[in-house]
């Protein structure tokens, strides 16, 4: 026994002392980063000096490591993509990767990883990119601390800060993307989790995702971004202390839920969106604790919406907190705290005596017709709610929360 432990540590060791750094720099004996790519071994680390390295698509197909030194910039010259890893087992780390070619028929990036396992891409930073990181059949990658942008203005010529198409078990955390057309997007995610990043100022979504299941999303900001965040054709997802935040536009929304089954969303901030969720198609779930303040609509139903349950939310100050132009199908509005509720708890346990109903003739009349929003704060709103609130005739009649909050809820 004592042997075979000897011989794995002299296994080791001899692996070990193989692997080697590798500098390049201007004055360098190796002066480019493709030539040290062709004559490192597997496990090497290439070190990547302060300076100016005009390069462009640069193929890694063995497990290295690639780490700039603080000013080291790759500049692709708007050809092309700049780095392609088609390899296991690699990082990049600290790496400024400017100027990436814009491209109508192929997904040029700064980053590209195809058929890759047990990566991470930290510490970069990304400019002038049409994709940032793009990533196609891989899984177990680590994303972490990079910061992606572009100043794209339309979306037929920019691309996704990172885009992972057909990936497992991800994690993306404490990213910035701005400039870009998604900040984040996936399409055949799995199992992975997406925390503490910031997306902000992109031209369609903060965040976009289809066909993506069993994923968590927790502690991201969407800000400011063209249409919100839109998931779609998804299942068992779990969101959570997310903010939504100034989603404005004519179609503008903080989170677009498009055919989505078992989910749990709780605990976020939809705040200054058009609108707040827009539920399509989507069923089985729980909206929790969440907080819509000073949108234009909090909540959007339209059809085919099943066995949801909101619960315990703050609605606040919102010029329309529900639009539901379907049947009720068993969803559920129940012990949520409503600013523009104004009945009475006289056995002070906390909850309004009198039920509340939260979708107003109002909203059914500019569903129908938008340009009546104009009217919005006029008496004449005031009177025709009142009326359709005393004896309901357009609106849901079965739709109210019998048990209002007469507190707003606090974490």
């Amino acid at each position: 026994m004592k042997y075979k432990i000897l011989l794995f540590f002299l296994l080791l060791f001899s692996f070990s002392s193989k692997a080697s750094q590798i500098e390049v720099c201007k004055s360098c004996k190796i002066s480019t980063i493709k030539e040290a790519i062709s004559i490192a071994q597997k496990g090497d680390t290439i070190f990547i000096k302060k300076g100016l390295y005009k390069e462009q698509n640069i193929i890694i197909d063995k497990p290295l490591s690639l780490i700039g030194e603080e000013g080291a910039v790759i500049d692709g010259g708007e050809v092309g993509v700049i780095l392609v890893f088609e390899t296991d087992n690699f990082t990049i780390s600290g790496l400024k990767i400017i100027n990436v070619g814009i491209s109508y028929t192929k997904d040029h990036a700064a980053i590209k990883v195809v058929k890759a396992n047990n990566f991470v891409i930290e510490n970069c930073v990304l400019e002038n990119v049409f994709f940032g990181i793009l990533i196609e059949k891989s899984k177990k990658g680590i994303i972490r601390n990079n910061k992606v942008s572009s100043d794209n203005k339309n979306e037929a010529s920019s691309g996704n800060g990172i885009h992972i198409w057909n990936g497992n078990q991800m994690e993306i955390y404490k990213n910035e993307l701005f400039g870009l057309r998604d900040g984040i997007y996936f399409e055949f995610v799995k199992n992975s989790k997406i925390y503490e990043n910031i997306s902000h100022d992109n031209i369609r979504y903060g965040l976009h995702f289809m066909f993506s299941n069993k994923n968590v999303y927790h502690h991201n900001e969407f800000r400011n971004n063209g249409a919100g965040v839109a998931v779609m054709f998804s299942k068992f997802i779990v969101m959570h202390h997310n903010k939504f935040r100034l989603n404005w536009g004519s179609a503008s929304y903080g989170l677009l839920l498009k055919e989505i089954y078992d989910a749990e969303i709780y605990n976020n901030l939809f705040e200054e969106n058009t609108i707040g969720i827009n539920g399509e198609g989507s069923t089985r779930i729980n909206y929790t604790n969440n907080t819509f303040s000073r949108n234009g609509w909090a909540v959007k139903i339209t059809g085919a919406c099943y066995k949801n349950i909101f619960k315990k939310n703050n609605f606040l100050h919102n010029s329309l907190d529900l639009s539901y132009n379907s049947k009720i199908n068993d969803n559920l509005f129940e012990n949520n705290y409503w600013s523009e509720y104004n009945g009475y708890d006289l056995d002070k346990d906390g909850i309004g005596d009198v039920p509340y109903r939260p979708v107003k003739l109002f909203s059914y009349v500019v569903n129908k017709t938008p340009e009546a929003l104009v009217l919005l704060r006029s008496l004449f709103v005031d009177i025709i709610n009142f009326s359709e609130k005393v004896s309901p005739v357009f609106t849901p009649d079965n739709l109210v929360d019998n048990k209002p909050l007469m507190k707003i809820i606090h974490d």
